[in-house]
């Protein structure tokens, strides 16, 4: 088995390792801003932090990108610095030839400009400069191990992003400390919100009035997390452990929220910039501030606020005691998307369970799964499952169990369901362009808090970004389509399975009908 080291034997490693590579190199380190006259300074600490994995948030301006320049140079040996898009490196590339100097001021720094890479120390360390537009360009950083990754705005990234590419954040040195950082700005909308979720400890301690949880952290805390079962769990230590035949080796992760205080070069001027920005982008560059809300897309098929107070009431509300009303299945078959059961009883939806798509090898294995799922409902009132590409196996197998019970949901189908005005008499406004257009309007229509139907849907961000993650457009005859599944998988960076089985729960079992309880 892997030998592991005490922290603090491993932190008296790191130093001493910064120290050697310091020592070797011929030019003046990076320093990090000095501290405050009573307190310390942010960007300092976040530089002396041990933590394997670091966010930065904050207000515009405090020194996110020069602290990982600062990083990169100092205390690493193979790094890289990530933009969602290459254009928006610009800047920071230009920000390194002032901390490196381009050969001009220390000649064993140079910049090969074709390569985007910086040979820093005559060769003894590197630095590169990517992008990852797409969510498939992730598979071109496969196998490129560094020591070091830097994020700046990861909110334009995908989790599912960060999470391959830095699978490689690996180094042959032993004493070499590997780290992650990740730099955001306060998230503008749900796209870039799982970074909330994952630093979600520490802003539910600073922002407390929105954010919640059982145990929040303050910034620069260490806490401990690792991968169990394809679920991300906290661990009490870094401390490893065994998980049956798995030996668990939990990383730290921690926080720093940075203001323009923290920067004695910033002047008035560019605060005035700040000042002068509409809201809610002036709260969130001025202040950092987590609690403004978001600016809602006008072409966003459901509001996210329509979706976070339906969560409220769920939190506000027990389970009903009534049979089961209808099951919504999003299928899968093998591959890394999830199988996602909804189930709902009245207006109230349980909390979706997924599978992992490796645990869904075919038809007959889904609806075992389903089996389980639906185990002790004495009544069921509908079972929606989506029988496009895999589904349709899976759907002949639970068909076989449930034939009464289990309906077939195609996306592509032609719908008949008019979307009507709530005006007396109403009168009709749209129509949908298919099955798939018609259970995503359903859904608006429902969660609608003037109109709707008062829905109590499931916590949790996933929930939040499944549903409100769709577009639509307005066709040639008030005609209503919605954004191909594969345009939202490229921009979340996964399927919305769970959005799409609440969907088909809340839709009712013959298109056109009225919704049975």
């Amino acid at each position: 088995m892997m030998q592991v080291l005490p922290p603090h034997i491993l932190e008296g490693y790191h130093r001493a390792r910064v120290a050697q590579v310091l020592a070797a190199s011929k030019r003046a380190p990076w320093k990090p801003n000095p501290d405050r006259a009573h307190s310390p300074n942010t960007q300092r600490l976040a530089y002396e932090s041990q933590a394997d994995i670091i966010g930065l948030s904050g207000t515009a301006g405090w020194g996110k990108t020069d602290l990982m320049l600062g990083l990169a140079g100092n205390k690493h040996r193979r790094s890289v610095i990530f933009r969602r898009v290459f254009p928006n490196l610009r800047a920071i590339i230009e920000r390194s030839r002032e901390i490196f100097g381009d050969g001009q001021t220390h000649a064993d720094d140079s910049f090969n400009e074709s390569l985007h890479r910086w040979s820093l120390d005559g060769g003894r360390g590197m630095l590169e400069f990517e992008a990852c537009q797409r969510e498939r360009d992730k598979y071109k950083q496969r196998g490129r191990a560094r020591d070091f990754y830097g994020f700046d705005e990861v909110t334009e990234f995908t989790r599912t992003q960060v999470e391959f590419i830095t699978g490689w954040n690996r180094s042959p040195d032993p004493r070499q400390h590997c780290q992650i950082v990740m730099s955001f700005n306060v998230p503008s909308d749900e796209q870039g919100s799982w970074v909330i979720d994952y630093f979600l400890p520490w802003i539910a301690f600073l922002f407390p009035q929105k954010f919640t949880h059982p145990n929040p952290a303050q910034p620069g805390e260490l806490r401990y997390y690792a991968t169990i079962e394809g679920k991300e769990t906290e661990c009490p230590s870094a401390e490893p452990f065994q998980h049956g035949e798995e030996t668990i080796f939990p990383r730290s992760r921690t926080f720093f929220f940075g203001t323009l205080a923290d920067n004695p070069h910033y002047d008035e001027t560019y605060l005035a910039v700040l000042q002068s920005m509409p809201e809610p982008e002036r709260s969130r560059l001025l202040y950092g501030n987590f609690a403004a809300e978001a600016t809602a897309d006008p072409w966003q098929v459901i509001p996210t606020a329509w979706v976070k107070l339906a969560q409220q009431r769920w939190l506000e509300r027990e389970k009903p005691d009534m049979p089961l009303s209808g099951v919504g299945v999003d299928l899968v078959r093998g591959g890394k998307d999830n199988m996602a059961t909804a189930k709902r009883y009245g207006t109230w939806f349980a909390e979706v369970k997924k599978t992992p798509g490796v645990n869904v090898e075919d038809g007959p294995a889904a609806a075992g799964l389903l089996a389980q799922s639906l185990e002790g409902e004495k009544h069921i009132g509908y079972i929606h499952m989506d029988v496009i590409g895999v589904g349709s196996s899976g759907f002949d197998s639970a068909k076989a169990i449930w034939p009464e019970k289990v309906k077939a949901v195609n996306a592509s189908e032609k719908s008949d369901y008019l979307a009507m005005s709530k005006t007396d008499p109403p009168r009709p406004l749209f129509r949908m362009a298919n099955v798939r257009a018609e259970y995503y309007w359903r859904m608006r229509e429902a969660l609608d808090p003037e109109h709707g139907e008062a829905l109590a849907l499931p916590p949790g961000s996933e929930v939040v970004s499944d549903l409100c993650a769709a577009r639509y457009k307005l066709l040639a005859g008030g005609v209503i389509q919605i954004e191909p599944k594969d345009a939202i998988k490229e921009r979340i960076g996964r399927s919305p399975d769970v959005g799409e089985a609440l969907m088909m729960a809340w839709m009712p079992p013959k298109a056109g009908a009225k919704l049975l309880w």
